[in-house]
C-alpha cells in the first residue's frame, strides 16, 4: 500500500464506517447528491479522500427536518465496527 493510501480513506467507505448510514451505496449516493463538502470544499465524487483533521459538512434531510452535521475526522477506519467504535472517528464541531 502506497504511503499516501495509508493516510487517507476514500469518502464513502470513511461515511459508512462511522455509520451515518446503513450501506456504503447510500454513503456514495449522499455524496454523489453534493450533500457532503470536504474542508468547505463541494464533492460529488465518493472516491474523494479524507484525511484526520479534514472537516465534513454534511446536510442531513430536507427542509425543516433538516441538519446540518459538521465533524472533525479525528481517525481513518479499519472496519465497520460497532457504534461506540464508529463514534471514536469523529468529532461533532459546536453550531457557530
Amino acid at each position: 500500500m502506497a504511503e499516501t493510501e495509508r493516510e487517507a480513506q476514500r469518502l464513502d467507505l470513511w461515511l459508512w464506517c462511522a455509520r451515518l448510514r446503513k450501506t456504503r451505496a447510500d454513503c456514495a449516493r449522499l455524496v454523489e447528491a453534493g450533500a457532503v463538502r470536504i474542508n468547505r470544499q463541494p464533492t460529488d465524487k465518493a472516491h474523494a479522500r479524507v484525511r484526520p483533521g479534514d472537516v465534513l459538512t454534511i446536510a442531513q434531510g430536507q427542509g425543516e427536518r433538516g441538519r446540518i452535521l459538521v465533524w472533525r475526522v479525528l481517525a481513518l477506519a479499519a472496519r465497520r465496527g460497532p457504534p461506540p467504535e464508529a463514534r471514536t472517528l469523529f468529532e461533532e464541531m459546536p453550531d457557530e
